[in-house]
């Protein structure tokens, strides 16, 4: 080795050492004091205190914490209120929760990602730092976020959803048919909203794309929905080959497939190509539910229900009527889930309805009509995050969330009040989340 070789390696040693002890000179913490402690996992809490070491928590302890004299400290007095890991939703899509669904198929990107920062910054405000996002043109918004420069909820995206032709993700208009591709792709293709698919090499492909846009998992169309104009509840879509196709693409990237489906033939499709989750299930049967235990499959449940004062009158005719037929079957899905105690996750499924979005915390304490407040914010902590570690090395952020726990992310929240003894708290953020902690940064702290 020549002396230049020698002395530029030194330097560079030195340089990286200098510049690692400079991060770690900087790396902030935080120490937050007198608070009640749920830690996401168990329904007892207990008073203690927690110290972050940049965007992790480094100390949970029901005594003092000491830290080093040299240490620079933001010191947080919780006055006794309630501590709690960030609150995740697992079915989400964060471009289309706040416009009117013909906005979104009509209007300039520009504007589309406009909207979908300002809802973000109000959810992350809202506790909520953890989002899986199943389907939309996201990933811009997620970059935006994840590099400072607007602030909102983690993203597991999944990119654009895969539909078959005349299926739930099918937004074309009946003159685009039959397709053309001298024509070029529909607008909601071009933005990466909804990617058609037909055919176990088109699906291949597609999932591909959506993987190396950087999903963290794929969602395909398995069944007839709500919103989409073409297809009845009841259909099935895509064969057990299609669906193969793109688990085949996911686990060969390490991470897996969710699909929408409401229906018993188009769950069990689904699950015996290999999909690991089902979003909705609400029309599901008990034989269909025994195979989701014997495979071990995740559940990602809304509650969807009719309430008084917020029918959506946008939806024709025949939607509203899939809609009723839809919300008739959730206490038996919700039954049969805990019948046979399936990985059970929520979401809210938030579509088309800025006035829904404003009130996001109310679709957790509509939970309360299956499950205790305790079992509420589990499911909304650590189960949700356990469904999102499914993701493995694909997934965007490295640690553990939805935990109060040495060595997990700092998604933290206090609410001025017990969660497990009046979840309803959770309906007003405004007054009663007080402090938002995400990756280590205040993101608001309004105590006293």
């Amino acid at each position: 080795m020549t002396n230049f070789s020698l002395q530029l390696r030194i330097l560079l040693t030195i340089v990286l050492i200098s510049t690692a002890f400079c991060l770690q000179a900087q790396e902030k913490n935080t120490l937050i004091v007198d608070v009640e402690i749920f830690d996401g996992v168990n329904e007892k809490t207990f008073k203690g205190n927690v110290w972050i070491k940049g965007n992790k928590i480094e100390q949970v302890s029901e005594q003092p914490i000491q830290l080093p004299d040299e240490l620079e400290v933001n010191k947080i007095d919780g006055k006794g209120m309630f501590l709690m890991p960030g609150l995740i939703d697992a079915h989400y899509h964060a471009m289309f929760a706040t416009l009117p669904q013909v906005a979104l198929l009509t209007s300039d990107i520009g504007f589309v990602n406009l909207a979908a920062g300002q809802n973000a910054e109000a959810l992350l405000l809202r506790g909520f730092t953890s989002i899986r996002d199943l389907g939309g043109p996201v990933f811009g918004l997620k970059k935006a976020i994840d590099t400072g420069i607007i602030s909102g909820p983690r993203i597991f995206p999944s990119g654009a959803f895969l539909s078959q032709t005349g299926g739930h993700g099918d937004f074309r208009l009946p003159y685009e048919v039959p397709s053309d591709d001298s024509k070029g792709l529909s607008y909601s293709q071009r933005i990466n909203a909804a990617a058609i698919a037909d055919g176990t090499d088109e699906v291949l492909k597609r999932s591909r794309e959506q993987l190396m846009l950087g999903a963290s998992q794929l969602k395909l169309m398995a069944g007839g929905g709500v919103s989409s104009v073409y297809d009845p509840l009841d259909v099935s879509q895509y064969t057990e080959a299609e669906f193969k196709a793109a688990v085949e693409a996911a686990e060969n990237w390490g991470t897996y497939v969710t699909v929408h489906a409401y229906t018993p033939r188009a769950i069990q499709t689904a699950i015996h190509a290999g999909v690991k989750c089902i979003d909705h299930g609400q029309l599901i049967d008990e034989k269909t539910v025994q195979l989701m235990s014997e495979k071990d499959i995740w559940w990602s449940l809304q509650p969807f229900m009719e309430e008084e004062g917020t029918v959506n009158t946008t939806l024709s005719a025949e939607s509203r009527a899939k809609q009723l037929e839809m919300y008739s079957g959730t206490d038996n899905a919700f039954a049969l889930a805990k019948k046979y105690k399936i990985k059970t996750a929520w979401g809210s499924d938030i579509l088309f309805d800025a006035k829904k979005a404003s009130r996001h915390g109310h679709e957790l304490v509509k939970m309360k009509r299956w499950y205790s407040n305790f079992e509420i914010l589990k499911m909304a902590t650590s189960s949700n995050a356990e469904l999102l570690a499914l993701a493995g090395k694909r997934s965007p952020y490295t640690g553990k969330l939805g935990v109060i726990e040495t060595g997990a992310l700092a998604d933290l929240l206090i609410v001025n009040g017990n969660l497990i003894d009046n979840l309803e708290l959770i309906s007003n953020p405004t007054e009663n989340i007080v402090l938002v902690i995400k990756d280590g940064q205040i993101h608001k702290n309004s105590l006293p």
